[in-house]
């Protein structure tokens, strides 16, 4: 396939790239510089550029880009660049497929999203059907996968990916937490009972191939594993897997001292389900925590020669 992706330089679009030039599919990167290589393409998503002839005939768009969510805290203008860097660019690539004629138009459309679509959902279990919280990110999300809206209107296959924090040495979620652990500095945030969505990079990457491929799948996707875990779950298999103690707790009013508002999402319950893989058989690597994160922790095999 021709594929053409947006936020191919993060950290999930880098291994994605990876992963489909493995399998053999043509990549496009779209890039906000003048382009270098042969497979790069410039545009101008704040100012809503981009020459139509790049997606013309592809078999799919795939868009990944937008600030990291868990970069800073949430000030105001931060706010403003989470909101503009996903707005910006699914607007601009969803009415670039959508003004195309239907023989040029890219069958597929990838777009990024987050299961912070679905707020706090406390103890409660939630598939694709739940409707959207109330927090910040909730809404960040609904508007964000609305944004794709036009390119689904004019006959694009549209898949809404609603990423859950995935599991990686060098992901958002484990990089920051690795040095605090294995200096047994780990610690549960609050009481621990608060429900985490969550998925291997492995589990990520094959079920975003797996999408692009099944052509008898739309809408919200939750890219998930099928087995949620508590925070207190979560920080006792990561402080096994570390060979050290974590009997710390971190209390609520200091995360928000730390981190402001960002600590009101690292305090929610999020049982999210992935109700459409599951459906479609999708088959995960590293269904359980535990195996997840040993193999994000094994070490890179030496270069040899």
């Amino acid at each position: 396939m021709r594929i053409v992706i947006a936020g191919a330089s993060g950290f999930l679009g880098t291994r994605l790239t990876e992963r489909l030039r493995h399998s053999g599919h043509d990549i496009v990167r779209l890039v906000r510089r003048p382009s270098e290589q042969p497979d790069e393409a410039s545009w101008d998503p704040a100012q809503g550029r981009l020459d139509a002839a790049v997606l013309a005939g592809a078999d799919a768009v795939i868009n990944l880009a937008g600030a990291n969510v868990g970069d800073r805290r949430w000030t105001t203008a931060y706010k403003r660049v989470l909101r503009s860097s996903r707005l910006n660019t699914t607007d601009t690539l969803a009415r670039t497929i959508s003004k195309l004629p239907a023989g040029d138009r890219p069958v597929t459309l990838l777009q990024g999203s987050g299961v912070g679509w679905y707020g706090d959902t406390g103890d409660q279990a939630v598939t694709e059907e739940a409707p959207a919280g109330n927090s910040f990110l909730a809404d960040l999300c609904r508007v964000w996968e609305a944004a794709a809206r036009p390119a689904e209107d004019a006959g694009t296959r549209v898949v809404l990916l609603r990423t859950a924090p995935t599991i990686d040495a060098g992901g958002a979620l484990l990089k920051p937490l690795l040095l605090p652990f294995k200096l047994g500095a780990g610690a549960r945030i609050g009481g621990g009972r608060q429900w985490m969505a969550w998925i291997a990079l492995a589990d990520w990457l094959a079920a975003a191939e797996f999408l692009v491929d099944r052509d008898d799948l739309a809408g919200p996707v939750n890219m998930v594993s099928p087995n949620p875990v508590t925070n207190a779950e979560f920080t006792r298999d990561l402080a096994r897997a570390v060979r050290r103690p974590a009997l710390l707790s971190v209390p609520g009013p200091v995360l928000d001292v730390a981190l402001g508002e960002l600590a009101g999402e690292a305090q929610r319950s999020q049982r999210v389900l992935p109700g459409v893989l599951s459906g479609a058989g999708f088959t995960w690597a590293y269904p359980e925590m535990a195996s997840a994160i040993a193999v994000a922790l094994r070490p890179e095999p030496a270069m040899t020669g």
